[in-house]
């Protein structure tokens, strides 16, 4: 039996009025009726302020100068390319697929001044057609745009402080340089090791790239260290340094040393480290967290000279539970005791060096907000140098914030 109706009939609508007062605020839920007429409603309007400052800042001429294509666009210039991602980047979309859900979008479509944005194979098309050398381009927009924001708004920081931390990007796919390595939350899976330094004052990004998923090399860390100490603006006199125990090694030590920098590195447990601390004289620690404290001068294998080394001592509670995180928060036990040890250049007394150093865990909240709320995490394409430049252009958008 065929029952017919008429299928063009609209659901009648509720009312939207009451009759009379109402002793309680109207509930909001899902069948609340709604309607508006307006044709030109965004979400994205602070997008204006954000492209005000890159005009003040001359960011379509340094970018046409210094970021390099083979490939000639036709839907937009190389320029607007760019900005068009970074722009998709810092509201929330870290995939070229979802730029889609934007391409109308009335403030977007302005300020790049197109009726509506390309297709997303447009956009793979330029973004594969970028060379490896544009990851170091991007980089040298930022630092000329940080001297020229530190100008503008009077930023004159003669000491700063470096956070040098390396974070995990798990991947889900076949991505070019994926390893099996070091991933606490998701052992036994691909991922990629990027490093990054944040100036800790400013909460800016300073330099960084990514890395495949093994750790870095001790050349590789060293040559991080030496870029970063260079990528600061001409103000800065004095430079502090701070990082975890993957860059406990010789040649970042000496890429510290070689720019003056005050550094405190966590040390890794080693024997002859052990030895030390089990030789090295104790006394209370009232002014930290530890039970005991300890300094002395030790110079690890390998290394041309001799250290500092502060060290704090903690009564281990219990046998069972010795997680790969405790290499994580800079603890190592023995059968007794668990330790934090740290090497440093300061001369200030263990307390300082130990509050110092505490004050790192702000790099992490801020590589947790780029790989959240930037899109760093996101890498589009199974080619590594692809996933690099992505990987700068997320973090000139996280950028724009500081």
């Amino acid at each position: 039996m065929v029952t017919h109706g008429n299928q063009d009939t609209r659901p009648r609508r509720s009312p939207q009025g009451s009759e009379g007062p109402t002793p309680e605020p109207n509930k909001i839920n899902s069948s609340t009726p709604y309607d508006f007429s307006g044709k030109n409603l965004t979400p994205y309007g602070g997008l204006l302020p954000v492209i005000t400052m890159l005009e003040k800042l001359g960011f379509q001429t340094l970018v046409e100068q210094t970021v390099t294509s083979k490939r000639i666009p036709r839907a937009l210039d190389l320029y607007r390319f760019v900005l068009g991602i970074v722009l998709s980047l810092y509201i929330g979309f870290p995939r070229l697929n979802q730029l889609r859900f934007i391409a109308r979008d009335p403030i977007l479509t302005g300020i790049l001044k197109v009726t509506k944005l390309p297709v997303q194979s447009t956009f793979w098309r330029f973004v594969n057609a970028l060379h490896l050398n544009v990851a170091r381009q991007i980089l040298t927009v930022m630092r000329t745009l940080r001297e020229r924001v530190w100008a503008a708004a009077n930023v004159k920081l003669e000491i700063v402080t470096l956070d040098t931390d390396t974070t995990v990007h798990t991947l889900y796919g076949q991505q070019m340089g994926g390893r099996k390595s070091y991933n606490p939350k998701n052992k036994g899976k691909r991922s990629y090791q990027p490093m990054l330094t944040f100036i800790a004052e400013t909460r800016e990004y300073l330099w960084g790239g990514l890395h495949n998923g093994d750790r870095p090399s001790g050349q590789q860390m060293g040559d991080h260290i030496r870029n970063v100490c260079a990528a600061l603006p001409p103000c800065v006199k004095q430079i502090f340094g701070r990082a975890d125990a993957g860059f406990y090694c010789w040649d970042a030590v000496e890429a510290y040393e070689g720019f003056d920098v005050q550094f405190v590195i966590s040390a890794c447990k080693t024997a002859r480290l052990v030895e030390q601390l089990c030789q090295a004289e104790w006394k209370p620690s009232p002014k930290t967290d530890a039970g005991w404290e300890c300094e002395f001068r030790y110079q690890p294998d390998g290394w041309k000279k001799a250290y500092r080394f502060v060290a704090l001592r903690y009564e281990k509670a219990c046998e069972e539970g010795e997680p790969e995180e405790a290499e994580q928060y800079q603890l190592f036990a023995t059968s007794q005791y668990q330790y934090r040890v740290f090497v440093t250049a300061l001369s200030e007394p263990i307390s300082f060096v130990v509050w110092f150093y505490n004050q790192r865990g702000g790099a992490e909240n801020l590589i947790k907000e780029a790989n959240n709320d930037a899109g760093l995490t996101a890498h589009p394409s199974g080619r590594f140098d692809v996933n690099g430049n992505h990987f700068q252009l997320a973090m000139l958008a996280y950028n724009l914030n500081c």
